[in-house]
């Protein structure tokens, strides 16, 4: 066999091997679903408990009214919640807007912290140590500055929190609320649905194990106290808290039916840049913690820390394999004896690919459409393949800030007027980036 031979046979074990995770994972979602589906999620309290709702902003104008009116109107007891906004380090109207609102509503726990460059600028993680020293709850929960929560979202997670001692925190799930503005959100659609969310109840149902996602999820005040705050260090500070949760022996639990809209990035270069942070702060998440994986104490984290590395190192390689490969054989430069073979396990690998995505769109009203089945195949073909620059990308950052030591810094997601129409909404936010 030659090397061509060799790496074609690595790469299709390894995402065969990806494959069957997937629908493992697919299969307990589905089950997991399915059986929340039938209830309402919740679990009466006699007495609810204070809560503390953090929203780090920056320069976020333009959602920040839609996002803090949201929060406002929970079901959740008004006198056992308030709302602390911090205002880090913006250069827009954020201040006046937030201003507007607590005096529109003079009778809530409203809290508006405006910062400089001196004590903000420095990150979502530092944005959230900088609320923590004025909330008064027992309970903390975070909503990304451009979220619109389902009113019922958080007394579900409070409920579900407080039902069970053994548990550090709540996720709930996140929704793509411009799914139709591009072709690209109608893939963040798909992927946020088919992985994020059926990947997270696939791994609560058969091994209580969720990773914190950025928005939509409430956690024990105590917790975060025990672990001195959050790690400005970390740029995927919900990955970096999930893992420091599992050591101290709680776990987390994913409760779909606590539900929160978000904007998702709607052109390339928006995307690309979000995807790039994610991607280092789960670098620097797995490396620091990567040493657990021998930690026979380290509990169900090892497998967390095992499940990271095969997404950024047997599926990254694998990819970047297949796809070497291929252009090389167009070119003519290279050649595989595997011949029709590997043809037909990459054909079959890409019909189940397909099909266990359908099915986990089915839980999902209106998901499930011949449309759909075109863009996952699409994806397939498009969207992995910038997947693998975005990590690529965030390898080669990752290295030069290690070598210049290079400081943290928030590089925000901008957001887009919702409502304008799409086109226009991409105008005005090219419009805008020119000015700045």
């Amino acid at each position: 066999m030659s090397l061509t031979d060799y790496l074609s046979l690595y790469a299709i074990v390894a995402i065969w091997g990806l494959m069957f995770l997937n629908i493992f994972l697919s299969i307990g979602g589905f089950i997991y679903m399915m059986k929340v589906n039938k209830t309402d999620g919740r679990i009466p309290l006699k007495e609810y408990p204070m809560v503390s709702i953090m929203v780090p902003a920056h320069n976020e104008g333009i959602v920040i009214r839609r996002t803090v009116e949201a929060l406002l109107n929970f079901d959740y007891p008004k006198d056992r919640y308030e709302i602390i906004v911090i205002n880090d380090n913006s250069t827009d109207n954020s201040a006046e807007i937030l201003q507007e609102i607590q005096e529109e509503n003079p009778d809530r726990k409203l809290i508006a912290i405006s910062t400089d460059n001196i004590v903000g600028g420095k990150g979502k993680s530092n944005a959230l140590n900088i609320a923590l020293s004025v909330a008064q709850g027992t309970l903390i929960a975070i909503y990304d500055a451009d979220n619109t929560p389902a009113p019922n979202a958080l007394i579900i997670l409070v409920e579900n929190l407080m039902a069970d001692e053994k548990l550090g925190a709540v996720i709930g799930k996140f929704r793509t609320r411009n799914r139709n503005a591009s072709i690209l959100t109608r893939f963040v659609n798909i992927e946020t649905l088919a992985y994020q969310c059926m990947n997270q109840a696939g791994r609560f149902f058969f091994f209580k194990l969720c990773t914190i996602p950025g928005t939509n999820f409430v956690i024990r005040r105590s917790i975060i106290d025990g672990m001195g705050g959050w790690d400005t260090k970390a740029l995927s500070e919900d990955t970096e808290i999930s893992f420091r949760i599992y050591r101290m022996g709680y776990y987390i639990k994913f409760m779909p039916l606590a539900v929160t809209w978000e904007q998702e990035p709607q052109m390339l270069k928006q995307w690309f840049k979000q995807r790039t942070r994610w991607a280092k702060g789960n670098l620097y998440v797995l490396i620091k913690n990567f040493k657990y994986v021998f930690d026979r104490n380290a509990g169900p984290m090892r497998m967390d820390v095992f499940y990271y590395m095969l997404v950024y190192v047997l599926m990254l390689t694998s990819l970047i394999c297949s796809d070497v490969i291929f252009v090389l054989g167009v070119l003519g430069l290279c050649h595989s004896t595997l011949g029709g073979f590997s043809t037909l396990l990459w054909g079959m690998a890409i019909l189940l690919f397909v099909l266990n995505v359908m099915i986990t769109l089915a839980v999902e009203k209106n998901e499930f459409s011949l449309q759909s089945a075109l863009l996952v195949l699409l994806m397939l073909f498009t969207y992995s393949k910038m997947w693998v620059a975005v990590v690529l990308n965030a390898c080669y950052l990752s290295l030069q800030d290690r070598i210049y030591h290079k400081e943290v810094v928030w590089d925000k997601t901008e957001r887009v007027d919702e409502s304008l129409s799409p086109k226009k909404a991409n105008k005005e936010f090219k419009e805008r980036k020119r000015e700045r």
